[in-house]
Parts: C-alpha cells; sequence; structure tokens
C-alpha cells in the first residue's frame, strides 16, 4: 500500500489539497490591507482628519479575538456543504457584500459608516481565516503541514499585494469605488474552492454541546505534558526577527539608502526572496519533518538577523543591502512556513477552529509588545548592538525546542 511519505514531491505539490491551500491563502490576505493601507489613502485623499484615520485601526480588533467566536464554527454544522465548507461559504458571500458596501460609503461625508462597513469586512474577514485554518489542519495530512501551509503563506502574501499595490495603482485610474468593486470580485476564486473541493473528515467527531466546544478545547490543549512550554516557544520562536524588522527602514535611511533603492531591493527583491523561502521551506518540510525544520530554519533566522550587524558596520552599499535582504526575507519565509506548520499540527482536529484561533492570536502578541521598545533599545544601544541584541534574544526560542515533548510531535 502505497503511504503518503512515499509519493513523488512533484506529486505533493501539484495535488488538489496544495492547489486549495494556495487560493484559500490568496482569498485571506486579499482582505487584510482593504482596511489598512487603500483605507488610510481613500480617507487621506477626501480630507479626513489624521486623528479620525489613525483611530480606524481599531476596526481591526476582530483579527485579535477571533477566538471568542470560534468555538461557535467548531460546535455548529450548517445543513449545506458541510461543517467546514458552509461557514466557510457563509462568510465569504459576506465579505464580498461587506467589501463591496466599504466602496460605497462616502469617507468625508460619513466616516461612522465607513468605520461600521470597515469593522464588517475585518469580522468576516476574521471569521474566513478562522474556518480556512480549520479546513487545512483537516484537508492535510502531517507530513503535508509545512508544504500546504508555505503555499496558504504564499497565497496570503500575494493577496495583500494585489489589495495594497494593486489597489492604490488602480486607485490612480479610477474611483475608490470601482477599486473596492473590483477587489470584491477578486474574491470569487475562493468562492468557487469552496464550492468545488470536497469536505474534510472528522475523525474525531465535532463538539456536541457549546460547553464541549468552548471549555473542552482549552481543558485538552492544557492537560497535555509541556502545553506551557510550547506557548512560550510560540511567543519567542521569531522574536528576534519581529524586533529587528520593527526598525528596518529608519536603519536604512540612517545608512544612507535612498528610498527608492529601499523599496526595490527591500520591497521588491525582498517580496520574492520570502516567497522563495517559503516554498524552500515547505517542501525541504516534507523530507525534514515539522520538528528538525524548526531547528534548521531557526538557526539560519538567527544568523540573517546578524547581517544587519554587517550592514550597520559597512554603511551604504547596494549590493550588500541586497545579500542582507535576500539572506534575511528567505529564512524568515522558511521559519515562518515551519512555524505554522506547526501550531496546525498540535491542535486536536476536534477542536481545530478554536485551538488555532487561540494559537494564532498569541502568535501576535510579539509583533506588538516586543516591537514597542525597539526605537528606545535602538536609539540608546546604536546600530550595531541593537541588531547583536535581536540576534541572542532569539536563542531562548530554540532552546525551548528541547522543552517539546511527544505530545506535541
Amino acid at each position: 500500500m502505497t503511504t503518503q511519505k512515499s509519493l513523488p514531491i512533484a506529486r505533493v505539490i501539484f495535488s488538489r489539497r496544495m492547489l486549495v491551500a494556495l487560493l484559500m491563502g490568496f482569498a485571506c490576505g486579499l482582505p487584510l490591507l482593504l482596511t489598512i493601507t487603500v483605507l488610510q489613502a481613500w480617507m487621506k485623499e477626501a480630507g479626513v482628519d489624521l486623528t479620525v484615520i489613525g483611530m480606524m485601526a481599531l476596526v481591526g480588533l476582530p483579527y485579535t479575538v477571533k477566538f471568542l467566536w470560534a468555538p461557535f464554527l467548531d460546535r455548529y454544522t450548517l445543513p449545506f456543504l458541510g461543517r467546514r465548507r458552509g461557514w466557510l461559504l457563509i462568510a465569504q458571500l459576506a465579505l464580498m457584500f461587506s467589501v463591496a458596501c466599504l466602496g460605497l460609503t462616502d469617507p468625508a461625508g460619513n466616516p461612522w459608516m465607513v468605520a461600521f462597513a470597515a469593522f464588517l469586512v475585518t469580522f468576516f474577514s476574521a471569521s474566513q481565516d478562522i474556518v480556512v485554518d480549520a479546513y487545512r489542519r483537516e484537508d492535510l495530512p502531517d507530513e503535508e503541514l509545512g508544504l500546504g501551509s508555505s503555499l496558504y503563506v504564499n497565497g496570503y502574501r500575494v493577496g495583500m499585494l494585489l489589495a495594497s499595490g494593486g489597489g492604490l495603482i488602480l486607485a490612480d485610474h479610477v474611483s475608490f469605488k470601482i477599486v473596492y468593486l473590483f477587489m470584491a470580485a477578486c474574491l470569487l476564486p475562493g468562492v468557487f474552492t469552496t464550492l468545488l473541493t470536497p469536505e474534510p473528515s472528522a475523525p474525531l467527531g465535532r463538539p456536541t454541546t457549546l460547553r464541549e466546544a468552548v471549555i473542552d478545547p482549552l481543558v485538552e490543549y492544557f492537560t497535555r505534558s509541556g502545553a506551557l512550554w510550547v506557548l512560550a516557544f510560540i511567543l519567542f520562536y521569531k522574536i528576534g526577527d519581529t524586533m529587528a524588522s520593527a526598525m528596518t527602514t529608519p536603519f536604512y535611511l540612517d545608512m544612507g539608502f535612498s528610498k527608492t533603492e529601499i523599496g526595490t531591493v527591500v520591497k521588491l527583491f525582498g517580496f520574492w526572496a520570502t516567497i522563495g523561502g517559503s516554498l524552500l521551506g515547505g517542501v525541504a518540510m516534507i523530507r525534514l519533518g515539522i520538528k528538525k525544520s524548526l531547528w534548521i530554519f531557526g538557526i539560519l533566522q538567527s544568523a540573517s538577523t546578524a547581517g544587519f550587524v554587517v550592514l550597520a558596520r559597512a554603511g551604504h552599499s547596494v549590493p550588500l543591502l541586497s545579500g542582507v535582504i535576500g539572506f534575511e526575507n528567505l529564512t524568515s519565509g522558511m521559519g515562518t512556513t515551519a512555524y505554522v506548520a506547526f501550531m496546525a499540527s498540535i491542535t486536536n482536529k476536534k477542536f481545530t477552529a478554536t485551538q488555532y484561533a487561540l494559537l494564532s492570536s498569541l502568535m501576535g502578541v510579539p509583533r506588538v509588545l516586543a516591537s514597542a521598545p525597539t526605537g528606545f533599545l535602538a536609539k540608546n544601544l546604536g546600530w550595531e548592538p541593537f541588531f547583536i541584541f535581536c540576534t541572542l534574544i532569539a536563542i531562548p526560542g530554540l532552546l525551548l525546542l528541547l522543552k517539546k515533548t511527544r505530545d506535541f510531535g
């Protein structure tokens, strides 16, 4: 009998499961910046006060508290398409409608209506994220989680690029109303994917009561051996990379790089390096497995942060900047792929939506809290010591891998 592990890599890469992961990633990534970058540009152009534009960031709250309603999506099954695809179709149709409605609002005349429409976009976008994460975990066998996660992440980035870069370029030629209607139409591939792909099996069953859906996922997780160590690992694995990234733009400018050089090398070249790193990491994980990949990619990720120390000492050098950015984004893409696959692998398939929503919300904590003091550290330490600190602070995350028990793979 042929096992998953014995399948040729090419056959795994071009399978239905991988295509679904890519397309669902695109559907999840596209809405994110429609309520941030594109909306900010629209409101600024309409003459809205900067204070109001800044407060609009609060509409993104559903992304950080999505675990609050994830249990309901685990508990209840709609009478069509199955437990995952039924909720996914509802979220996607509501998301398309809310994106179109946002395009029909008037930022100058009624900013509160803009805020309400943008909140609906983020709520249904976060709901789509919950179900897609659960579907991917249940659809992919464990040995394919790495590659599937890499394709999902790359699809997510392409969706973000279309929404932000494509949306702003399009807004130079047509109205923002048309931009948002166009972006709503771009969500159709996700809807077709939901309709055509099969419902994943649920061999462990599903919660039959709200108590099972809300309380049991927490009890099941925290009664495992090493549960708190794994939470600490999730918090610390990418902390050095996160802290360094928070200060890179001021660093580039201090080193004398022009905005054109930053845009070309860091944003464009760096984007493709990240895509390449995610794909390379996903393919490598088929052979290496998740735990070994976390070690290797984590070490490379930490080493790439040290590249900024070299750049800080060398000063303005476009070739060196290209090398540092290429290596840093390549290893960051690999590390993120292993990180996302690991979180999916430790969820119980009976409570996938709830547990993954909790873990992914926790994943965002370092981005906010660890990034906050980076300006103070860079100002008082100087660039070289700051990046040395970011390199060294990644070590505890790697050491926490030693605490992982057999319960977590």
